[in-house]
C-alpha cells in the first residue's frame, strides 16, 4: 500500500496583512486499517518568509493568496519521506526482537 500524505493543519501568523510565518501539520499513514502493518506518524514545522541570514523563504502576501499546492511546497516532504520510511521500518518492517524471561531456568549445579 502506498503512504498516504495529509495536510492536518496550517496556521498563517500575520503581520501588516501578510503571512510571515506558518506552522504546517501533516499526517503520514501506510498500511491497512486496524492490521498489524498499519502505521500512523505526524509532522509538523514552523516557517518563516525568511531564513537566519534573511533571506527570502518565500514571499509574504495575504493568507487568502495562498493555495494549497503553494503551502504543501513549503514543507520539507523530502526529509519527512525518509524519516517516516524508518519510523515503519522500525516499527512494522524489522521490529525490534523483545527478549523473553526463562522463569523455568535452574542454575546449574556447582
Amino acid at each position: 500500500m502506498a503512504v498516504t500524505k495529509t495536510i492536518t493543519g496550517a496556521t498563517p501568523y500575520e503581520k501588516d496583512g501578510n503571512v510571515v510565518s506558518w506552522n504546517i501539520e501533516m499526517k503520514y499513514e501506510d498500511g491497512i486499517e486496524d492490521t498489524d502493518s498499519y502505521y500512523i506518524s505526524s509532522f509538523n514545522t514552523s516557517i518563516a518568509s525568511t531564513d537566519h541570514n534573511n533571506e527570502e523563504v518565500f514571499e509574504e502576501k495575504a493568507k487568502g493568496e495562498w493555495t494549497l499546492a503553494e503551502i504543501i511546497a513549503l514543507v520539507p516532504t523530502d526529509h519527512w519521506d525518509r524519516v517516516f520510511a524508518k519510523q515503519y521500518d522500525t516499527v512494522i518492517t524489522n521490529p525490534p526482537v523483545v527478549p523473553v524471561a526463562d522463569h523455568d531456568f535452574e542454575l546449574p549445579a556447582a
